[in-house]
């Protein structure tokens, strides 16, 4: 399962969802959306978790530890 968190220079609410990334040692790649074009959908809309695989998004805006938990939960069927 991999992850992409879509960010951008000095935002805060990224800085908090990379906080709880790196808190729970959830493996993730970081991708800026102001210097990649075709991330442009998610400009007003970071941070953006997304599930590398579909692309699908799987968290946005404001979130940390907690709703990163539930997620994972998801994922992995119950078992984080």
């Amino acid at each position: 399962m991999g992850l992409v968190l879509v960010t951008r220079e000095g935002c805060g609410l990224c800085e908090k969802a990379e906080r709880a990334l790196w808190t729970l040692g959830v493996p993730y790649v970081r991708r800026d959306v102001d210097r990649e074009p075709e991330l442009a959908p998610y400009t007003f809309r970071v941070p953006v978790l997304l599930l590398e695989e579909t692309g699908g998004v799987l968290l946005e805006g404001a979130f940390g530890e907690k709703e990163l938990l539930e997620v994972m939960k998801i994922i992995l069927g119950g078992e984080a």
